[in-house]
């Protein structure tokens, strides 16, 4: 039952789409111009840096929220479990970000919020994240490439994290905490599965923070 609450606060945080509103705000449907996609990356082709930056700082910060209610409410009771708490209450999030039910269930990709993830998580996937996704993405400028290779370094730092003893969790928390994290893994390679397929023919379209993105 307690994973259930966790999803479920983790979801309500979710529903707030940064992009939606923000778009909203300046008079579109953000789901309507360009990929089509209510995330951070559309924003900033469509709207500019300012936006982007605006859209990512909201969908990191709601999922930051969600596991800071998490801690709050099972820190002490649940002790034992709670980096698992946190990563159902993560799920939850990315979950009402991408298929948020007021929307037609037409989010986002989740990525924004798996950043929020990385930094509440552990000081060592938030470095680590930060490190992975700048450093693809100044090598590529591939905003896909550099979100996938995230979630494949946040999986392996969690195996690293739970088998050294750093989490605190007994094995089967920890096995069980794998399993979601690969879950969340696969669901981002699905919601990635367009870019990945023009990632692997070259047609890809890059990303730039300081002038107009290929076409």
């Amino acid at each position: 039952m307690v994973r259930l609450i966790c999803v479920v606060i983790g979801y309500l945080f979710g529903l707030i789409q940064t992009s939606y509103f923000l778009g909203r705000y300046y008079g579109i449907d953000i789901r309507e111009h360009g990929s089509g996609n209510a995330g951070t990356t559309n924003m900033l082709r469509t709207l500019g840096t300012k936006a982007g930056a605006v859209t990512f700082l909201g969908d990191a910060l709601k999922c930051i929220a969600a596991v800071a209610v998490v801690r709050l409410l099972f820190g002490e009771s649940h002790a034992d479990m709670l980096p698992l708490l946190i990563l159902y209450g993560a799920a939850g999030v990315i979950l009402g970000h991408n298929f948020p039910f007021y929307l037609g269930f037409r989010g986002g990709k989740g990525i924004a919020a798996t950043g929020g993830l990385c930094v509440a998580f552990h000081w060592i996937t938030g470095v680590c994240a930060l490190f992975t996704f700048t450093a693809a993405f100044l090598l590529t400028h591939y905003v896909s490439l550099g979100s996938l290779l995230v979630y494949v370094g946040f999986v392996i730092e969690l195996v690293i994290l739970g088998q050294g003893g750093y989490l605190h969790m007994a094995q089967p928390y920890l096995n069980e905490l794998y399993v979601l994290a690969v879950l969340l893994a696969a669901l981002a390679f699905y919601k990635h599965r367009g870019n990945i397929g023009r990632l692997l023919s070259g047609t890809e379209r890059k990303t730039y923070l300081t002038k107009k993105s290929d076409k």
